[in-house]
């Protein structure tokens, strides 16, 4: 997009700072870092990174707060500032870049960066072999910002088309029981034993994997910090891990 010199204020770059090991953060999330003179985040994110960065004016705030956020980033861009705008995973899979460029759009505001990240279902796969060495798709089972009943529709046409799924956010508070719901709305199209996997806490303490089968996958306990991996119908177990495979004829 061109961006008229006229309108050019400040910067802002949105981050996504991957799981949360910073060893798993891309080389230009941490120049993006380095390069801003303030960062912007959720609390949870803010902690994780600030003893690396001491030195920054770290503005944060809690849950639901988004768009305040996004609007404090323009504020601060326009004094000429280069705003760091964080969140977890990769910014532009269930992150900050889509309401980013909303709220940019909306305020004619052009200097905008997006930096990728590392999303949960790349250093969540990593951890269990290759459970989406092929087609895949992810799913938010959170309806906060989504309709159940399209979330419903999305996994049914997903297990209609044979496709690796990745779910996102697949229990909370609220939604105790999203996960096992999802599992049954599965298993009236896939088979009991589709091989499936999870991860718990990717790249922080307390990291967990496990395998199982898709019946088993409904009475395993889940939070939004835990990813799961339902594979395709070609998808198999090896040991500890995952492999769905890409096609290639091994001999």
């Amino acid at each position: 997009m061109e961006r008229p010199e006229d309108k050019r204020r400040g910067m802002i770059y949105v981050v996504g700072t991957g799981p949360g090991d910073e060893d798993m953060m891309t080389g230009r999330a941490k120049d993006a870092l380095d390069e801003s003179d303030v960062i912007i985040g959720y609390r949870l994110y803010t902690d994780l990174i600030r003893k690396s960065y001491p030195d920054k004016e770290i503005v944060e705030s809690g849950m639901r707060q988004e768009m305040d956020r996004c609007r404090r980033c323009i504020e601060l861009a326009r004094q000429g500032r280069r705003v760091c705008l964080i969140c977890s995973g990769d910014a532009g899979v269930y992150g900050m870049a889509s309401p980013m460029l909303e709220m940019a759009q909306r305020e004619d505001f052009y200097d905008v960066e997006i930096i990728p990240g590392v999303t949960a279902a790349l250093s969540g796969a990593a951890l269990l072999g290759a459970p989406i060495g092929h087609d895949f798709c992810i799913i938010s089972l959170s309806d906060l910002l989504t309709p159940a009943d399209l979330i419903e529709k999305r996994l049914k046409y997903a297990a209609m088309a044979d496709m690796c799924i990745v779910l996102y956010n697949p229990a909370s508070r609220s939604r105790a029981e999203g996960l096992k719901k999802a599992c049954d709305i599965m298993l009236t199209i896939l088979p009991p034993d589709r091989i499936c996997g999870y991860v718990m806490n990717i790249g922080r303490e307390g990291t967990k994997t496990g395998i199982c089968t898709l019946s088993e996958l409904k009475d395993e306990e889940a939070s939004m910090q835990t990813t799961v991996f339902i594979g395709n119908s070609k998808s198999r177990r090896w040991g500890d891990l995952m492999i769905t495979p890409r096609g290639y004829d091994i001999g």
